[in-house]
């Protein structure tokens, strides 16, 4: 690795992101609803995410989840173009990046959609995420990426655990040769950082949560609890890195 292992951890609420900030976190991937592998969050968590960063002299460290949905990442035409307003929605509040993906039927990156949101980014770090774990040909992919102006991809190596991918990971990043950044995400416990750094990835991606319970819900308000970024999980997560 040309630089230190960065920390990125995925929050979902201003809360999180003053954690994460407090904690010295390298960035953020800002979304909702992490329990379904995290979504596009709204324009207010934005604008305050971004607000907070400037407040803590900051910059460059809230990356924007764009994923118009759950269940997979083959998008209509319709789903498409709100990911295309959401990464201009991003870039206009003054995020540092967005975290995208798109794939054809047949497990291909959809490189048509990515070019699409690359295009729109403009200056934004663009980072594509763990549809990466679901491509028919991983080190394909990393050369479509490159050729892409994608900034990054997010694996957990197709593995359930980060760590237990990182053979994979190694792959990636021999394919890689520093013309991409990847990073580790998917399961990342603290207690894995230090063999994840050995796999040679550039970046680990954890969302550092806890659950809690809420106020009482009823039929139409889902679960009463709900996930919140836990400070010493995030500390500790930092501290790990600083340490290798």
């Amino acid at each position: 690795m040309s630089q230190a292992l960065a920390v990125e951890i995925a929050v979902q609420d201003p809360a999180g992101v003053r954690i994460a900030l407090e904690a010295g976190a390298d960035r953020i991937e800002l979304c909702s609803a992490l329990g379904v592998g995290g979504l596009t969050p709204s324009a207010g968590l934005i604008a305050t995410a971004v607000a907070l960063e400037r407040q803590a002299g900051r910059d460059r460290f809230v990356h924007v989840l764009v994923r118009p949905r759950a269940g997979g990442f083959v998008y209509t035409d319709d789903e498409l173009g709100l990911c295309v307003a959401d990464v201009i929605a991003a870039r206009e509040a003054g995020a540092a990046g967005v975290v995208v993906g798109a794939l054809t039927a047949d497990g291909a990156i959809d490189r048509g959609a990515v070019e699409a949101f690359v295009a729109v980014a403009g200056p934004l770090e663009v980072t594509f995420h763990r549809a990466m774990d679901i491509v028919e040909d991983p080190l394909a992919s990393v050369d479509a990426l490159v050729e892409l102006g994608v900034a990054r991809i997010l694996s957990s190596g197709a593995a359930p655990r980060s760590i237990e991918g990182a053979e994979a990971l190694a792959a990636l990043v021999a394919r890689a040769a520093g013309r991409i950044q990847v990073m580790a995400g998917g399961g990342v416990a603290v207690a894995d950082i230090a063999g994840l750094a050995g796999a040679g990835v550039d970046a680990v991606h954890l969302s550092a949560r806890t659950t809690v319970s809420g106020a009482p819900s009823g039929p139409g308000g889902g679960e009463s609890s709900y996930d919140v970024t836990d400070p010493e999980v995030a500390a500790a997560a930092v501290a790990a890195v600083r340490a290798i």
